[in-house]
């Protein structure tokens, strides 16, 4: 334990401002998500984009492509959170339906078979099949949170506990850290809404 504490400072050191305002803008945003508040979105923008660059420069392809994933279902989710076509200021949060179940399942299974055969026959990534997971989770994530479905929280808390070592090993503790972060508040943004449906009676 104290041999991987002793590592984490060391890395983190060395860690860059770049990297560090990425991890502010990122817990900023999972803070606006769990309060169902809209500047979930340019928030997270901020930090996405500052992560295409970082992940570029780890080898972490996969999750590379999927920050540039997130920018654009970023702009989907903030449109899609405002056209309420009423007099709310956004959608109600909802279950997940079973078209979409079947459409996550589809995308996930379809998503991890071929980054993990990209990654590893394409790239030069030393873990692919990892960093494909961590990328197919984020995929089906970021897609039900844009549907504000409760049920992206899980694909969330998996994405962050795998995330944590990964990172770590990859050399970016402070993004390892916001990992652990994001961790706990995915859990608690899963309570958080699961609430507001009960308090609310919303079925779908």
């Amino acid at each position: 334990m104290n041999e991987i504490l002793k590592t984490f400072f060391e890395q983190a050191s060395n860690s860059s401002w770049l990297e560090i305002t990425a991890v502010i803008f990122g817990l900023l945003s999972v803070w606006y998500s769990l309060k169902e508040n809209i500047l979930v979105y340019p928030t997270g923008i901020v930090s996405v984009l500052i992560y295409i660059y970082i992940t570029y420069q780890y080898q972490l392809y996969g999750d590379m492509g999927i920050n540039g994933y997130y920018f654009i279902m970023s702009i989907y989710g903030w449109y899609h959170w405002t056209k309420t076509g009423s007099d709310e200021e956004q959608i109600p949060i909802g279950y997940i339906s079973k078209g979409e179940t079947f459409i996550a399942a589809a995308f996930f299974f379809g998503a991890y078979g071929l980054l993990s055969w990209f990654l590893r026959d394409f790239t030069n990534s030393d873990v692919p099949y990892w960093d494909a997971l961590t990328t197919s989770l984020a995929l089906i994530g970021m897609w039900l949170m844009a549907r504000k479905k409760i049920e992206h929280w899980w694909a969330w808390i998996l994405c962050d506990i795998i995330s944590v070592p990964l990172y770590y090993i990859k050399g970016l503790p402070f993004s390892s850290f916001q990992f652990l972060i994001f961790t706990v508040l995915a859990t608690w943004g899963y309570f958080e809404w699961r609430t507001k449906i009960s308090e609310n009676k919303i079925l779908y």
